[in-house]
């Protein structure tokens, strides 16, 4: 089968990776791609929002399977463009990824169900918001409306630093258009964790828990960015309550797309609070986590494409998946400054040492290849993961690897896994 994968980040490449490994592939292409996914396949110079060249290349190509990485071409309708030309397809339609495409959309929707999230107001004028920040109990949660690369939540811990932030997204526009709206989310305490499961619109199939380091500094400081790190499985995450989650809030959810006439397929990625046993959703994603999708690839035993292509078709009740029984880590290296500004450009060293490694994948996010070099292209320049028989082994095994690997101003946090080791 001829597959194209839609992205260049570290979620694309891990696609990619573990595609490779099925027998029923063939070719797989890439848009636009990056060093990395290039190992596996080819790149193609296509972005990943431009449906009309997407749906043309995969036409042209006769390709029998697409799968989306990245939200953005979900949210502007590349699955009912290419369902439309008759083209297969891995993730929900336009209407359906409004899920994550709109804060006040997926907010109403579980209010409207009955599903387990944080209270909260939204608010389309900036006086409005800061009225009811002034009479209301801090800390709060501000978010903008729309895709704002991850980093569209704030926490704030002060009223003043709420006032700032309706000013950062509502005023000064900081994630564009995505800050038309906004909501004021009461803020939820507990540990954090993932999950992600595919879904045919029938049947939900969970994927292995993972859990997520969003903040830029160790200690869970700082500003939220895409992701730093984060290892499957979770120790938080037991069976029990792996059940609880299916039964109270991804299953409900599934049920509840289709019943607001929006069925849902793909995969269903919940940030979840966890807090005495119960889980609250803090979002959905309608895409792979980056980099939750680098660990739970690594652990996965069994064959992608036959999940992919039953989420796709229906029949994903037939699957089941095996984990095995190892664990994984994934160290996010970055460029220095990010998430704000950061230099591009500059040249790695040090891939080929680590990546020989044996149970250890560098997968490429923010990379680019200029004159015989790989070069930072991105924040988000590396996931380096590594399996092993526990969370503390891989913990190191990916550590390990991590210190083989060298540029200019390189940026990683220290202690992700962390949080594993004393569940």
């Amino acid at each position: 089968m001829k597959i194209l994968v839609i992205g260049s980040g570290g979620r694309e490449h891990a696609l990619v990776w573990k595609l490779a490994q099925s027998d029923s592939v063939t070719k797989i292409f890439t848009a636009p791609g990056n060093p990395g996914t290039a190992i596996h396949g080819e790149n193609v110079p296509i972005k990943a929002d431009d449906i009309e060249g997407l749906k043309a290349f995969a036409l042209k190509e006769g390709i029998d399977l697409t799968v989306v990485g990245p939200e953005l071409p979900l949210t502007l309708g590349i699955v009912d463009a290419f369902n439309y030309a008759g083209l297969k397809i891995f993730g929900p339609t336009r209407e359906a990824a409004e899920l994550e495409g709109s804060k006040v959309f997926c907010k109403e929707l579980m209010e409207r169900y009955g599903i387990p999230t944080a209270k909260y107001k939204k608010f389309e004028e900036p006086g409005p918001a800061r009225d009811y920040i002034e009479g209301h109990p801090v800390p709060v949660v501000i978010k903008a409306d729309g895709l704002a690369g991850g980093k569209g939540a704030i926490v704030c811990n002060t009223k003043d630093e709420a006032l700032e932030a309706i000013e950062l997204i509502m005023e000064k526009k900081a994630f564009g258009t995505a800050g038309s709206r906004v909501v004021v989310e009461e803020f939820l305490t507990g540990e954090e964790a993932s999950f992600l499961a595919v879904t045919d619109g029938e049947t939900v199939l969970p994927l292995a828990p993972a859990q997520d380091h969003k903040a830029i500094y160790e200690g869970d400081r700082g500003p939220n960015t895409g992701g730093m790190g984060a290892y499957s499985p979770a120790p938080l995450v037991t069976p029990e309550l792996e059940q609880v989650i299916m039964d109270t809030i991804m299953v409900p959810t599934i049920k509840a797309m289709d019943k607001a006439g929006r069925p849902y397929t793909g995969v269903l990625y919940a940030g979840l609070m966890i807090a005495g046993g119960r889980p609250k959703v803090l979002e959905f994603n309608c895409r792979f986590g980056d980099p939750e999708a680098q660990p739970i690839f690594m652990r996965l035993q069994d064959d992608l494409l036959p999940v992919l292509l039953s989420a796709a078709e229906g029949g994903l009740d037939k699957l089941k998946l095996d984990w095995g029984g190892k664990a994984a880590v994934c160290v996010v290296m970055a460029s220095g400054g990010y998430p704000e500004s950061y230099e591009k450009g500059i040249v790695l060293k040090g891939l080929e040492e680590a990546g020989g490694m044996e149970d250890v994948v560098v997968f490429h996010a923010g990379t680019a290849s200029k004159d015989g070099n790989i070069v930072t292209s991105g924040g988000r320049v590396l996931g380096v993961t590594g399996v092993a028989d526990s969370i503390k082994d891989a913990i190191e095994k990916t550590y390990k690897a991590v210190e083989k690997i060298s540029w200019e101003g390189a940026y990683y946090r220290r202690d992700i896994g962390a949080k594993a080791l004393k569940t």
